[in-house]
């Protein structure tokens, strides 16, 4: 049994990061064709698109600002210059900053996420959602975090900001489920990437501790979900919550 992509446009927000450039490949390696959104790092998106152009997919590099809406729709307006609809949308961006206690923690910090989370999912289904509805098939994944089940010190904002993505993608999926689009949230742990893997910081024992299953998950194990929830595999699954933790975190019944 394989994940077949073939033949479908995938869209992932915030794809120059460090988990979104493997969801891009992985997409990409199960045979769809992906937009590569980018905010900043434009040399990082053209590279990544030479990189997936190379394997035969085809791919192209969209700037936008997911926290406008005007900018969204431009977004929209240049990937259906380019492909003719998009099947898989992947919300993965979000503004970093830097965490307080919340005494210390900059309202902006709160806004900011509240926009990068929330309103970005709000943008992203007013931009994508009706074109599946007419196709009468559709995937909306949201990467949410294992933090947004934790009440640590110094998670508010983002735990906040989390939250409300949650509340945005399980109406969603009450609301167009008719449809047949699934509407799911992957929620990752501290997760292994490029960046650890350059500067050795792979392991954490003191997390890992915490961690059932003993490690840390790498980024390649977020995007196999991502995957596996954007094939037709998943196509009865939908308004989950999937921690990809290593069951650090377990949602209760």
């Amino acid at each position: 049994m394989n994940i077949d992509l073939t033949h479908q446009t995938a869209l992932v927000t915030g794809a120059t990061g460090e988990l979104g450039r493997v969801m891009v490949r992985t997409l990409a390696l199960c045979g769809a064709n992906v937009v590569i959104h980018y905010l900043n790092n434009e040399r990082v998106a053209l590279d990544l698109q030479k990189e997936i152009v190379a394997t035969g997919r085809k791919a192209m590099i969209v700037q936008a600002d997911v926290t406008n809406l005007d900018s969204v729709m431009e977004m929209k307006r240049k990937i259906f210059e380019n492909f003719d609809r998009v099947d898989i949308v992947v919300a993965n961006a979000v503004i970093q900053y830097t965490w307080r206690h919340i005494l210390d923690q900059p309202p902006e910090d709160y806004l900011g996420q509240f926009d990068s989370c929330v309103m970005q999912s709000v943008y992203l289904a007013k931009a994508f959602v009706p074109a599946m509805i007419e196709c009468s098939r559709g995937r909306m994944i949201g990467i949410n975090t294992e933090c947004s089940m934790q009440s640590f010190e110094t998670f508010s904002a983002y735990a906040a900001g989390k939250r409300g993505m949650d509340g945005i993608y399980r109406v969603l999926a009450r609301e167009i489920g008719v449809h047949q689009i699934t509407v799911n949230q992957i929620a990752p742990g501290w997760t292994i990437s490029d960046k650890d893997r350059k500067n050795n910081t792979e392991l954490q024992e003191a997390y890992e501790n915490e961690v059932p299953l003993k490690r840390r998950g790498t980024d390649q194990e977020i995007a196999n979900v991502v995957a596996f929830l954007a094939s037709d595999l998943a196509s009865f699954i939908t308004g989950a919550y999937v921690p990809v933790c290593g069951g650090k975190v377990m949602p209760a019944i």
